[in-house]
């Protein structure tokens, strides 16, 4: 009777295998047309500074203690950081990007490794007792820069400076005269000396006392550290001045003036941060804001017109679909949403489950959105089913050898076009569907193209601005969400 029952269950699973298996086949497999672009040159930069007599003005102070009905729009263009090189070879530019993205990677996880470790082995610092520079913090930025930069005047006058934007980084730093130790930049270096709007910030203050790693100098003016994994370093007065936009003017945003700062930042002159802690950009302009803001990152290989970001209401599209953010106890700077799965050719791949991106209790683990990684890192069994399922609805294509980190590449050499499984990102409430340039990218000029995911052995995923590419990204502080709005560079 044993033998019996083992024998009609094995029959009865052979016959859901073939009922699944036929359904699969009989299913259309979804396909994205491919159109086969090379690796784009550096862009040039065609940038003309403001005038800012006529500018408006709304000034801050104290973590935004203004009236909360003052609503300021804000709207900057973006460039990718190779604009900044000198390197003429795409080839190059790419390699170099790619170096760039394994330290940011590298140091990252470094973050979140060591949050982690504290949390298992340190009590949390009582609110009155604050780490000095010997317990410096450690950034989600690696080689100082992510990948997109923009313009802006800082102080009155303004003076105009190639900054850095970062969502995975808060303090908000520049370069400052007299220089101890400074790194090279495009502009001249920042003098507060010239600017009618710079002021210190007093020892005792709460923006001094929100900064991670803090001091005091002997006139019992604030002092900033910030620390990178890569051993670059930023050093100098905390302080408030302000920024210019365009033809707007935000006052005193809370800022580092590093007199001491070593690092490879690629020209730019500083940071403006726009991670999730209570000292970035979007935080300390919350209510003008109303902690909104959103990018869309332009193709490089299709296009020159330059990315662009939104502050403020503005910033929302209304043809997103929405996440909502999900919070790290541990770490305040990332944004964390919740991935389910992940689809290819129309089918959700099987061995993705939610409980592989889950946050632990000790902070590890977990998906956060990042605008400075390139490639995007999946927890290595999601990668590895991901990966697998790809190649198999990718098999009639012809396969190429690995390529630094990608070990999915094709050769598409004379090719104008080719059909690829399509891919999608299910995230808790939202479904985002990727263009098929958003994960296969040409790697030379030869006509090798690479799956543009990566496997980790970390915890952490990370879902970088390759795969973010043409989308607008709206970051909805207030509401608690992220929105993806396809199309969103017109």
């Amino acid at each position: 009777m044993g033998g019996r029952s083992k024998r009609t269950l094995l029959f009865s699973s052979s016959v859901v295998l073939f009922l699944t298996l036929s359904a699969a086949v009989s299913s259309p497999f979804e396909l994205h047309s491919l159109l086969l672009r090379p690796l784009p040159s550096a862009p040039a930069l065609l940038w003309s500074d403001s005038d800012p007599a006529s500018d408006s003005l709304v000034e801050t102070s104290e973590l935004d203690k203004v009236n909360s009905n003052t609503t300021l729009g804000l709207q900057v263009e973006l460039h990718h950081v190779d604009a900044l090189s000198s390197e003429e070879s795409s080839e190059r530019l790419f390699d170099l990007r790619l170096q760039r993205d394994a330290l940011r990677v590298e140091t990252i996880y470094s973050h979140v490794s060591k949050a982690a470790a504290a949390a298992r082995t340190h009590p949390r610092v009582p609110p009155g007792r604050r780490p000095g520079f010997s317990s410096s913090i450690i950034s989600g930025l690696a080689q100082g820069s992510g990948e997109y930069f923009t313009r802006l005047g800082v102080g009155t006058p303004p003076r105009y400076l190639y900054m850095v934007l970062d969502t995975g980084s808060d303090v908000i730093w520049v370069q400052c005269s007299p220089c101890k130790k400074c790194y090279s930049q495009t502009d001249p270096i920042f003098d507060p000396t010239k600017s009618r709007s710079f002021s210190g910030i007093p020892c005792g203050s709460p923006l001094c006392r929100s900064l991670d790693s803090s001091g005091c100098n002997h006139r019992r003016m604030c002092l900033y550290q910030v620390s990178y994994g890569d051993g670059s370093v930023t050093f100098g007065d905390f302080s408030t001045e302000t920024l210019t936009f365009r033809r707007n003017r935000v006052g005193r945003v809370a800022l580092g003036c590093g007199h001491n700062n070593q690092g490879l930042f690629v020209g730019a002159a500083g940071l403006l941060g726009l991670g999730r802690g209570r000292l970035s950009f979007p935080s300390q302009t919350g209510r003008q804001l109303n902690r909104k803001f959103s990018y869309c990152l332009v193709d490089r290989s299709a296009s020159s017109k330059p990315s662009s970001m939104v502050f403020g209401d503005a910033a929302i599209p209304r043809t997103a679909v929405f996440t909502p953010l999900v919070t790290n106890p541990k770490l305040d700077t990332f944004y964390y949403v919740q991935l389910l799965g992940i689809s290819v050719g129309g089918t959700r791949v099987p061995k993705i489950r939610p409980s592989l991106f889950k946050i632990g209790r000790d902070g590890n683990g977990g998906v956060i959105i990042d605008s400075g990684t390139s490639v995007s890192r999946l927890t290595r069994p999601a990668y590895i089913a991901l990966r697998d399922a790809f190649r198999l609805g990718a098999s009639n294509l012809k396969r190429a050898p690995s390529f630094s980190l990608f070990d999915t590449c094709y050769d598409f050499t004379g090719k104008a076009s080719v059909k690829v499984p399509t891919v999608v990102l299910h995230f808790r409430g939202a479904d985002v569907s990727l263009p098929a340039t958003n994960y296969l990218i040409p790697v030379d000029s030869r006509g090798t193209f690479c799956f543009a995911f990566a496997g980790t052995m970390s915890g952490l995923s990370i879902i970088g601005n390759i795969q973010q590419q043409g989308f607008r990204v709206a970051y909805d502080l207030a509401g608690s969400r992220i929105g993806f709005a396809p199309n969103g560079c017109a």
